[in-house]
């Protein structure tokens, strides 16, 4: 299973289960189970994964360290503020949120049950990659910053 780590760019992945979900929707309709206002709660948790992960990216810019997840060893700094108080991940929690959402616009269970096993592919083969990457490049304080905030949230 290692080869599939650090392979696909996380958005790549994101890209493919957005598909699978739309197509989930369309091919189990009798799975949705749409309610009063879930189109709106649908952009709101779009809204919200939107700006989880741009504010991930902008740390990232302000630390002037790489944004690629394929080269975690390429990393400059540490982000240890701003949304990384809260989540490891704020890029890859507002990804989970975004497929959330999508699976909510089409109030479609069968949709949302996609989401987890984007969390799952991600945390194993992109995650603990990067997580072992960079504990082997900044050591202790990487170490510490593992201890003291959650992977997700």
């Amino acid at each position: 299973m290692q080869a599939l780590e650090l392979k696909l760019p996380p958005l790549v992945v994101w890209l493919l289960s957005a598909g699978a979900v739309a197509a989930a929707a369309r091919l189990w309709p009798g799975a949705s189970m749409p309610f009063a206002g879930h189109r709106t709660a649908a952009v709101v948790v779009l809204l919200l994964g939107s700006m989880m992960a741009i504010a991930g990216v902008v740390q990232f810019r302000r630390a002037r360290t790489t944004v690629n997840p394929l080269a975690p060893l390429n990393a400059s700094a540490i982000v240890d503020s701003g949304v990384y108080r809260l989540s490891r991940n704020p890029m890859y929690l507002g990804m989970a949120l975004g497929l959330g959402g999508l699976a909510l616009w089409w109030a479609n269970v069968a949709g949302g049950a996609l989401v987890p096993l984007f969390c799952s592919y991600l945390t194993q083969f992109q995650i603990k990659p990067e997580e072992r990457a960079l504990l082997a490049r900044f050591g202790p304080p990487y170490a510490a910053y593992l201890r003291r905030v959650r992977r997700w949230l």
